[in-house]
């Protein structure tokens, strides 16, 4: 008799370990959801992962009512956040910044980076903004879309020679809760797509 009992805990002491178990695994799964759903906002305007190749992006708090791109040389910056391109469609934006408790509106990011263009020519760039935005090329406004306004699409073109050009992109967001930013781009006979600063990078025989 001693041995059946003996066997029977045996039986519910492995059920119990793989209940135990299985119950973990739903934990760290839960966790792990998440961790990628506190990332996803700020994913959207990039990450704080360190890249050689893109933007830099300075995060900035602004005043409530801000009616127009701010004098970032006047503010505090928070951080800052990378990014190899801008592609965030209008969508909706309440969960705020990780660290950042519920700040889902009046913030700033101020982007700058360089890029390689390799074939001469006139680029046409777009920029899908909501609120305020403006495009900097080599330290010309190509694009204003400023102000504060739902999801607003404005071009510019600018000619550029082969090597390298800086590149700005300064955004903010004003009154909750939807938010964009996309900037798109089309050389010389070619149709427009996200700017990938991927694609901009010199071959490794090129000289700066």
């Amino acid at each position: 008799m001693s041995r059946i009992v003996l066997r029977l805990s045996n039986r519910r002491n492995r059920g119990i370990r793989r209940r135990v178990n299985i119950a973990m695994l739903l934990v760290a799964f839960g966790l792990l959801i998440g961790l990628c759903q506190m990332q996803e906002p700020l994913a959207r305007f990039g990450t704080t992962v360190v890249r050689s190749v893109g933007f830099r992006g300075e995060v900035y708090l602004l005043p409530s009512g801000t009616a127009k791109l701010p004098k970032f040389s006047k503010l505090h910056s928070l951080g800052a956040i990378y990014a190899t391109s801008l592609n965030v469609p209008p969508t909706d934006f309440s969960e705020g910044f990780p660290g950042v408790t519920g700040r889902f509106e009046w913030f700033a990011i101020d982007y700058t980076g360089r890029f390689w263009i390799e074939r001469p020519g006139k680029y046409r760039f777009a920029l899908l903004s909501d609120d305020g935005s403006k495009l900097y090329i080599d330290g010309r406004v190509v694009i204003d879309n400023d102000g504060v306004h739902p999801p607003q699409l404005e071009t510019g073109h600018v000619a550029l020679k082969s090597g390298f050009h800086q590149i700005r992109i300064s955004y903010f967001q004003g009154p909750r809760y939807q938010v964009a930013l996309v900037l798109s781009i089309a050389g010389p006979g070619e149709e427009f797509r996200v700017f990938n600063a991927d694609e901009f990078i010199p071959a490794p025989n090129s000289q700066d």
